[in-house]
């Protein structure tokens, strides 16, 4: 892939860019540093750029703004998951990443499921129940996950052990927000493999290790949380089956622009397996980031990334 930006986007179409960022989900911490990076990185490669901390009057404030592009850098529901795609399709805004069907889709953890199943990509077996069910206990024999159904960043994702007495008395408190319905999904051991895809093209393979019990909110995004190792060293066969299966899972979604698939590598003596745990239409770009690294390793700096986005910006997806 080339490193120079007039490589990257031959043509601009836009220059006046409004990066939406923060919002009100649990990721909004996340969400203020992934898009002050790509402001700063947009004003970087020459854009004109206004940053909006987006609330309930989004709609009021863009159309005082008036941009020809959207950078979309905020995370979780609302911002993630089709409704404020569905709101900039509505002003007639070209935004980055995915579409509203692609978005809600994938961040639907037990709907993207089922079309992976469809397209052929495997991923562990889940159900979805309530989260009294969940908290109850009993649902699957251990070890599984439980996790929110539409919240990413690792937000409310407990692992259930053999000789645990109950899930978390989280699941039961008054303090939970993050919806009625659960996933329980069966626990895959082994390596932390994610992949990048940049358009139509899988960027690498990167393997991520934590030294913390699982690789949670902290570890994703607290400074030390996690090491990431890139490429991964993996047998070229499997390097390529993940590479391949992030693009087929991109488009059985879908998604456009960035986007990032998460699997689970095991090896052992009786065979290896390899599944796809979910897809991340809006990964994140802080610091600690994983698809802004693979980019930069593949010679794509980070603001050629941020202006690729934006030139790929679209309507009617």
């Amino acid at each position: 892939m080339n490193s120079g930006a007039g490589k990257i986007v031959e043509d601009r179409r836009f220059q006046h860019i409004a990066v939406i960022k923060g919002g009100w989900s649990p990721e909004r911490e996340v969400s203020l540093n992934s898009g002050a990076a790509a402001a700063r990185a947009l004003r970087e490669a020459g854009y004109d750029v206004v940053e909006i901390d987006a609330g309930r009057d989004l709609a009021a404030r863009l159309a005082v703004a008036t941009p020809d592009a959207v950078f979309n850098a905020l995370h979780g529901q609302w911002g993630e998951d089709g409704c404020v795609q569905g709101l900039l399709e509505v002003m007639g805004l070209p935004y980055t990443h995915s579409g509203v069907l692609a978005s809600s889709l994938a961040m639907d953890k037990q709907r993207a499921k089922a079309v992976f199943e469809e397209a052929g990509i495997p991923s562990p077996e889940g159900k979805i129940v309530s989260r009294a069910e969940a908290a109850a206990g009993g649902v699957m024999a251990p070890p599984y996950v439980i996790k929110p159904n539409a919240q990413g960043s690792s937000v409310g994702v407990h692992i259930i052990r053999p000789g645990d007495n109950r899930p978390p008395a989280e699941l039961t408190g008054e303090e939970w927000a993050l919806g009625e319905d659960v996933l329980v999904e069966r626990f895959v051991p082994g390596r932390e493999l994610t992949v990048a895809v940049m358009g139509e093209r899988a960027l690498c393979v990167t393997e991520i290790t934590t030294a913390l019990s699982f690789y949670d909110y902290e570890a994703k995004y607290a400074a030390g949380g996690s090491d990431h190792v890139l490429p991964a060293d993996l047998p070229a066969d499997v390097t390529e089956r993940c590479l391949d299966l992030s693009l087929r899972a991109h488009r059985a979604l879908g998604c456009r622009g960035l986007s990032r698939a998460d699997f689970r590598y095991d090896e052992t003596a009786d065979g290896e397996t390899l599944f796809c745990l979910e897809v991340n239409t809006q990964p994140g770009l802080t610091a600690t980031s994983l698809a802004p690294e693979q980019a930069a390793h593949l010679g794509v700096s980070f603001s050629e990334l941020c202006a690729w986005m934006v030139e790929d910006a679209s309507c009617l997806r």
